[in-house]
């Protein structure tokens, strides 16, 4: 049997207390025949697209120039992080909703790892995503409940993961939304459980393909 690896990709800075490491959790308890490597963005904080490393980025991505020592360093994490992703089968990130949408730090790390011509590329004219034939999962857990009802246009987390993941060209998006974790125990604890649930059927069929 094939061995793959998964990337695990978290912002819980909750910790126990966090439903979306609940979630994150068992989803770890089934991976089987899979190497694990982790990234935690409350520790290891991805860089911020700011005047220079933007620049090298330009120059080294889009015009094709050689970088000097000093550039490279500037742009030394990103490309850990781009190679962290590339090298996975499998790509869970998992998080909390943030005044809809999601943490910076989530943000920063998409914004690291979306380079041109390592995750995605332009070809005739057209963006073209690098990363077929991989799964991503997003994990996200919010306060309100915004799956359904009024609030459904407030969502810009899990829907943007989807975009991200959609560009860089995934053959296998799956999401999902735990809404109602500032709600009453009842609900809370039935959406938290339904979504586990959703969670473990996901790595069952993921690594029973492995």
């Amino acid at each position: 049997m094939k061995m793959t690896k998964t990337l695990i990709v978290k912002y819980t800075p909750r910790n126990e207390r966090s439903s979306t490491k609940k979630m994150l959790d068992a989803f770890v308890s089934g991976i089987k025949n899979s190497e694990i490597e982790e990234i935690d963005l409350t520790k290891d904080v991805p860089d911020l697209f700011l005047e220079k490393n933007l620049a090298a980025y330009i120059h080294r991505n889009y015009l094709g120039e050689e970088l000097d020592d000093e550039q490279k360093k500037i742009l030394s994490k990103m490309d850990r992080m781009t190679k962290q992703l590339k090298s996975a089968d499998v790509v869970v990130v998992a998080y909390p909703m943030n005044n809809f949408s999601m943490p910076a730090p989530v943000k920063a790390w998409f914004d690291s790892v979306m380079l041109k011509g390592e995750t995605w590329a332009v070809k005739d004219g057209k963006y073209l995503g690098l990363m077929g034939g991989k799964k991503a999962l997003a994990l996200v857990s919010a306060g309100g409940m915004y799956d359904q009802g009024p609030m459904t246009s407030w969502e810009h987390a899990l829907s943007l993961t989807k975009v991200e993941f959609q560009f860089m060209g995934y053959s296998d998006i799956r999401g999902i939304l735990a809404g109602g974790m500032n709600a009453g125990e009842d609900t809370k604890n039935t959406n938290l459980k339904q979504s586990i649930s959703q969670v473990r059927q996901i790595a069952q069929q993921w690594y029973s393909e492995a």
